[in-house]
């Protein structure tokens, strides 16, 4: 299900990775909102907010399925 290549997930291993280098204290979040249109909106906390609106996972499979 997980896609290194997706962006969401490049962008949440590139903080973590900062957070980790730095020399003091760090904080992320993950915030995930349900959209319209089978879409979530996924939103990363890390001193800056990073958004990003991505298809359902749930809502392919049953399409693919149905």
């Amino acid at each position: 299900m997980l896609n290194q290549e997706d962006p969401v997930c490049e962008k949440i291993i590139e903080l973590y990775e900062e957070l980790l280098k730095h020399d003091g204290f760090g904080k992320m979040s993950l915030e995930i909102n349900i959209l319209k249109r089978g879409q979530k909106e996924v939103i990363i906390h890390c001193g800056k907010q990073y958004r990003f609106v991505v298809d359902h996972p749930g809502k392919l499979e049953n399409q693919k399925t149905g």
